[in-house]
């Protein structure tokens, strides 16, 4: 739809992963959103990606991490493998906070955490900074994420 209208795409995520008992068809699927993401890329239409908890798995090591905005919702849990499986693996123990939005969103994974209640005024704000930026024909690739950043409501800056 968004590429046959030229509209941008925001997808709001909540999965524990695409798990490999659903078999070779949820990872042939993974690759296929990958595609499409990548003509979302390719027509320079907006990409935004709301992590809502928790966002895991295949879902965060594929089509959720390609996006050209990513927000998550405060506390939400972020991440690839759960903190048991990567404490097992590396045989030490986790930072306090480890996958939650803001530990995230610290280590530069995530650009934005923002309350549901202010989603809409944040991704309203978004899409008329990028598509303003669009229309002065700079690419989405060439768009500052901090200039963006301040241009925002008060309610939706970094927590």
């Amino acid at each position: 739809y968004s590429l046959e209208n030229q509209t941008p795409f925001i997808v709001f995520s909540c999965s524990g992963g695409q798990r490999m008992m659903e078999s070779a068809v949820a990872l042939a699927q993974m690759s296929r959103t990958v595609l499409a993401v990548s003509e979302l890329k390719k027509n320079n239409l907006p990409y935004i990606v709301v992590m809502t908890n928790p966002t895991t798995g295949g879902v965060s090591a594929s089509w959720a991490m390609l996006g050209d905005i990513h927000i998550a919702e405060p506390k939400a849990t972020i991440g690839f493998a759960g903190a048991r499986v990567i404490e097992q693996t590396i045989g030490e123990s986790l930072p306090d906070g480890f996958q939650t939005a803001e530990y995230v969103q610290e280590h530069g994974g995530i650009d934005l955490v923002v309350p549901r209640k202010d989603l809409r005024d944040t991704i309203e704000s978004l899409l008329s900074i990028l598509l303003k930026k669009q229309e002065s024909e700079l690419t989405l690739e060439n768009a500052d994420i901090d200039s963006i950043k301040t241009s925002l409501p008060k309610t939706s800056k970094a927590i």
